[in-house]
């Protein structure tokens, strides 16, 4: 039986392709009941997802834009702690980080939260993990305009905030990681306040599922080439890893 989380994200995903859907489709492509598509529908709704109508609903984000914060933050949580847990390995007591946006990022905040680090996170999300953590995290927070939802910070202001430091290690999301098309994001801000990110700092760790590898979103941020590692899962293949590895970049997958 499908978890709760696994059933939301299949019929968010479905209705994006399809665009609008009846019940009687969702609980055919789910494999649930009507009476359970009708209550997933009715919260999906509440977050602003989707639309009702009588018999079905049709999807409010559009195809090739990036799902809400509200619904990844509950995909693949297990795989995104795992991650997290190795980049902290990765990261050596009394570094300076810049912590991107998104939610394996926010996992990141989580697993380095007691840690002797000085820590800039370029998410609310994050800032508020670290504020509450002990005393060991330095907490540095930059500038910007808070996007709705994601709270991830982004304009001039965030960007000369990097500008004006110099860390040792960058963790960076990602919306998809391709050897042709390099790390892109679906947001032209946020994508700008990555590449400020990176520029920033000596080293670059991107973290991706295994679903980012075979993705392109809207706005460029970076060739492979300027990635010093990946940390990812296990769904990501190793045609995909290979080709990270031929292009230079050290993989390291949980």
């Amino acid at each position: 039986m499908r978890s709760t989380t696994d059933r939301l994200t299949a019929i968010t995903e479905a209705l994006r392709d399809a665009e609008r859907l009846s019940v009687a489709e969702l609980a055919a492509i789910t494999g649930c009941s009507e009476m359970t598509i009708r209550r997933d529908l009715e919260q999906l709704a509440g977050q602003g997802l989707v639309e009702r109508y009588r018999g079905g609903a049709r999807s409010l984000v559009l195809r090739g834009e990036e799902p809400p914060f509200s619904l990844r933050v509950r995909e693949g949580v297990d795989a995104k702690a795992r991650i997290a847990a190795e980049v902290a390995r990765m990261i050596a007591d009394g570094e300076s980080v810049v912590l991107d946006s998104g939610t394996t990022c926010l996992e990141v905040a989580r697993a380095v939260a007691d840690r002797p680090l000085t820590v800039m996170p370029l998410s609310l999300h994050a800032a508020n993990v670290l504020a509450g953590a002990p005393a060991a995290v330095t907490l540095l927070l930059p500038g910007g305009e808070a996007r709705r939802g994601e709270l991830a910070v982004t304009g001039p202001l965030a960007e000369a905030s990097l500008a004006a430091l110099r860390f040792d290690t960058a963790v960076i999301g990602c919306c998809g990681l391709t050897p042709g098309d390099g790390l892109t994001a679906y947001d032209l801000a946020d994508a700008a306040v990555k590449r400020a990110a990176m520029a920033s700092a000596r080293r670059v760790i991107a973290v991706a599922d295994g679903a980012k590898f075979s993705r392109t979103a809207l706005a460029f941020v970076a060739p492979l080439d300027a990635i010093d590692a990946v940390v990812t899962d296990a769904s990501a293949s190793p045609e995909d890893l290979a080709a990270l590895r031929a292009a230079g970049v050290a993989v390291r997958q949980v």
